[in-house]
């Protein structure tokens, strides 16, 4: 079958995610770049432009479009501000857009993306965690396909083309720990920053790693699962699983489990997306079963469960709760980076926040925003007077 050729969008196209789709794009004649969009990396983005010349760039902060060290080429438009990431996709128009921008920076031109009838390959999780309640129902509505990149949820999509939606029992999400798993559970609380971006598997960004190392972001993937798959809380659940092999699995009515295994890293999630439906060759040696020996699994307990169970609590209220633990865990994220806070304040002050989460009358862009700044200013206003607890 010969492939359909496919205009893609990224936002996000400097971070390790877009890097690493641009090489699969590049890697098929049929892929081709219509759009990219970076925050701040001006340099990297200017040679991307180069090299794949697209018919538009954009930077969200207007102030670094000096640091384009290099011309971009004839026909490239460049576009700057903080609406240039929505404006790029109404201009490209793509056939995909891939989504791999950092927080709720990337709700707006998911909307833009779908009102434009592209597929969307969702690598930004905050976008679906809070505000799936309106991502969803208005790609259902247009026909988009939405194809997660995660690698967890692109397994349990992979895994769920076996049976009906009906014919699941649940899907087990696997977590491989983070840079502390195994640390003694007394030291974790009082452990730095280069402690928690010291992941002994994955090679991510600084703020998914942090998020990785308290579990956070484990508990964000329960939420991108319950809007992805239409699951309830009851149907998702999470094992800690260190070597990172297994992605996750689905188990069926009748007790069959499927999983999708592969390398801990993000190439083939990112290729399935991009090229879907169909799958086609991705560097890299094969996976040697033998070779691993043995895989292990545990359930979260401690700190771990601590963190899982703040994303069932947000599929429990419903609203804007998942905008609130977006803004809550990126003002917590931060102040732990700056030395406001201990490691351990992270988890605990999130949950106070979140439980603090007013429901709203109409789920609406503007009311998730809203809700997302105000868990940061609770954040900031509980680190500001030491009221952060930890027991």
């Amino acid at each position: 079958m010969t492939p359909v050729s496919k205009r893609i969008a990224i936002l996000g196209s400097t971070g390790s995610i877009g890097r690493q789709a641009l090489d699969v794009i590049a890697a098929h004649e049929d892929l081709t770049v219509c759009a990219l969009a970076a925050g701040r990396n001006a340099a990297l983005l200017g040679e991307q432009a180069r090299t794949f010349a697209p018919d538009c760039v954009a930077l969200a902060l207007e102030g670094e479009r000096s640091l384009l060290r290099t011309e971009l080429p004839e026909g490239t438009e460049l576009l700057t501000g903080p609406e240039s990431l929505t404006e790029i996709v109404w201009r490209a128009h793509p056939d995909v857009l891939l989504t791999a921008v950092v927080g709720t920076a990337g709700l707006a031109p998911t909307l833009a993306g779908i009102a434009c009838g592209a597929t969307l390959a969702v690598a930004n999780k905050e976008a679906l965690v809070a505000a799936g309640g309106l991502v969803m129902p208005a790609a259902r509505a247009a026909g988009v396909d939405v194809l997660p990149v995660d690698s967890e949820h692109s397994a349990i999509f992979q895994c769920l083309a076996a049976g009906r939606r009906d014919e699941v029992r649940r899907v087990v999400l696997t977590a491989s720990g983070g840079a502390l798993r195994d640390w003694d559970p007394a030291a974790v609380a009082d452990a730095g920053v280069d402690d928690a971006l010291n992941h002994p598997t994955w090679d991510m960004g600084r703020k998914i790693t942090i998020d990785s190392a308290t579990l956070v972001n484990k508990a964000m993937e329960i939420v991108e699962a319950h809007w992805l798959f239409d699951l309830s809380a009851d149907e998702i659940d999470v094992v800690l699983h260190g070597e990172s092999i297994v992605h996750s699995c689905v188990e069926y009515q009748d007790g069959s489990m499927l999983a999708q295994l592969g390398r801990p890293e993000m190439t083939t999630p990112i290729a399935y997306a991009l090229n879907y439906p169909r799958r086609r060759p991705c560097p890299g040696e094969p996976l040697d079963l033998a070779a691993l020996g043995s895989l292990t699994f545990s359930r979260p307990t401690g700190r771990f469960a601590d963190a899982v169970e703040l994303g069932f609590d947000v599929i429990r209220r419903g609203g804007a709760a998942g905008a609130a633990l977006i803004g809550a865990n990126d003002a917590a994220v931060a102040a732990f980076c700056e030395g406001a806070i201990a490691f351990g304040d992270i988890v605990p002050l999130v949950g106070q926040t979140l439980a603090r989460c007013e429901p709203i009358e109409e789920v609406t862009l503007e009311a998730l925003l809203a809700a997302e700044a105000q868990a940061r200013r609770e954040v900031a206003a509980r680190v500001s007077s030491r009221t952060v607890r930890t027991d």
